[in-house]
């Protein structure tokens, strides 16, 4: 399986996406943000960071970027998409995603190992994946999902909420919610689900030595619904 991930002035979890997608065997290429074509691909990941130095709002500057035309005609002829972090902001400044990340509930930045509830089984990330609940790492500061009324209840009622936080026991509550976001949102989909942005960071979470390995389960998954 190929894959591509995006660099942006910024970007600092670029390099730690591709160590990921190549340990469990995804033949991966960088791609420039100022280039304009996307090279043959079966997932493109917009890495986290902080493009163009968040300078207007989170992502603003980067869902204007040369390749990002290219994403979303990828995107639109169903190509798998994965925003972490702030490919997750860059996801909803093009508008590929509904909604917004906003300041932290705090107005700090955090940078700590969280819970997640997998929400929805039914697309290519989360398909066959053998845990419901997931220790991921996340460190934003603007992580706060919101959207309105009508966009909440569109998620709700096709299950695009794809990732909630929650605790150890996998109970989605107030007390497990590290940022404000809304209804503990931590991921969405887009209707047809090939388009994934969620906050915290699988490529962070791959080995049992450094950090942990439940970010490996959501790699190896994907890569096998993709064969």
């Amino acid at each position: 399986m190929k894959s591509a991930v995006i660099i942006f002035p910024g970007s600092n979890c670029d390099r730690d996406m591709d160590v990921a997608l190549k340990k469990f065997g995804f033949k991966n290429e960088m791609v420039w943000h100022d280039d304009e074509q996307l090279p043959k691909s079966d997932l493109i990941v917009l890495p986290g960071g902080f493009s163009y130095g968040d300078y207007l709002r989170c992502g603003s500057i980067a869902g204007k970027s040369k390749i990002i035309k290219s994403v979303i005609d990828f995107a639109k002829k169903g190509g798998l998409v994965l925003g972490i972090c702030n490919g997750f902001q860059i996801l909803t400044e093009t508008g590929l995603l509904p909604g917004v990340l906003q300041q932290n509930k705090n107005i700090e930045f955090i940078c700590k190992n969280v819970f997640v509830k997998v929400n929805n089984k039914n697309n290519k990330y989360f398909n066959s994946i053998d845990k419901d609940v997931l220790e991921l790492h996340i460190a934003h500061n603007e992580g706060n999902y919101f959207c309105s009324g009508d966009e909440l209840k569109m998620l709700e009622d096709n299950n695009l909420i794809a990732v909630s936080y929650c605790n150890e026991k996998g109970e989605v509550n107030e007390n497990s919610n590290p940022n404000g976001a809304l209804q503990n949102i931590a991921g969405i989909f887009n209707k047809e689900k090939n388009i994934l942005g969620m906050m915290p960071h699988p490529e962070r979470m791959i080995d049992k030595f450094l950090s942990g390995e439940d970010g490996s389960i959501f790699f190896k998954n994907l890569l096998n619904n993709l064969k």
